[in-house]
């Protein structure tokens, strides 16, 4: 079966186009005019093993926010609509990445349950020209309320000791590790037979 999604997203602020393939080779083409976005959500891409194009347009003579915020939602309503009914799939996902100095854990529930917790430290303010590192938990906090899942995310060490964090180096890794729990969460399981996991027969 295809678990594949297609979702459009038009607001009076920005017009959003996500194309989903779980089952994908880490394939991306990814626009949103923000360049360390686009970067982070190749990452999504290629350490999940998803097929992911995104293509915003958005009102970024104001800020970023819309923009990041609305693709956000966007990805995370593809997952939800390319993971249907859920069955036959493993439901939970964690992993932890370290990027040089910096170590990340993340953990996935699909439960249906839209619920986010994000730990990171205080970071510079922006990285690059556009993408302030304050819109991070409003990036997961949106994706996880569209796709219906519960996401914890902990940044367990972000800097050498006597040293500053790296904003890139601390963002990325999350990234990284968001993208590896969804990996192992979507992947589906030889053993369920198709079951939906869960003893409720839904999620």
């Amino acid at each position: 079966m295809s678990r594949t999604a297609r979702v459009e997203r038009v607001t009076k602020e920005t017009n959003v186009l996500v194309e989903l393939d779980l089952d994908g080779t880490g394939r991306a083409e990814i626009s949103t005019g923000i360049g360390f976005y686009d970067h982070m959500l190749h990452q999504i891409a290629r350490h999940g093993g998803f097929d992911l194009t995104v293509r915003t347009v958005g009102d970024l003579e104001i800020d970023a926010h819309h923009t990041m915020e609305d693709t956000a939602l966007a990805l995370g309503a593809a997952f939800d609509q390319a993971l249907g009914d859920k069955a036959g799939i493993r439901r939970y996902g964690s992993a932890t990445v370290p990027m040089d100095e910096v170590l990340v854990r993340a953990a996935v529930d699909l439960s249906g349950r839209p619920y986010v917790v994000h730990d990171e430290p205080v970071l510079a303010p922006y990285i690059g020209p556009v993408y302030p590192t304050s819109m991070t938990r409003h990036i997961f906090e949106s994706f996880g309320q569209a796709a219906r899942i519960t996401l914890h995310v902990d940044v367990l060490r972000a800097a050498r000791p006597g040293g500053h964090p790296d904003a890139h180096h601390v963002v990325e890794a999350q990234f990284k590790a968001v993208s590896r729990a969804l990996r192992e969460a979507t992947a589906v399981d030889p053993r369920s037979a198709g079951v939906i996991p869960s003893t409720k027969g839904a999620l």
